[in-house]
């Protein structure tokens, strides 16, 4: 069992940093830093958008309108943090 959480913790680390990424790159292309008719910086962004935008749909329907403040991608990774706590907390329970 501990195996398969330690899959699961890698991977919830793997989709923090896409997160990161994801974030970062659409601010870069907000503030024209770079450009989306590069087929490289498009591809990028295809990618992230679709690994990170079944998971920030939801989040984004249930948020209230903040103007064009999007803070979905927070609280996914609180959310992400919070599972990761509670697995560790079950791997190593004698440590806390």
């Amino acid at each position: 069992m501990r195996a398969v959480l330690d899959v699961v913790m890698l991977a919830l680390n793997l989709y923090v940093w896409i997160l990161i990424a994801s974030a970062v790159l659409s601010w870069l292309i907000a503030f024209n830093v770079v450009n989306t008719r590069n087929q490289f910086v498009s591809t990028v962004w295809d990618f992230l958008y679709r690994i990170t935008e079944p998971a920030l749909r939801p989040i984004r329907n249930m948020l209230p309108n903040l103007g064009g403040i999007d803070i979905s991608p927070i609280i996914l990774l609180l959310l992400i943090f919070f599972i990761q706590s509670v697995i560790t907390r079950y791997i190593y329970p004698n440590v806390f």
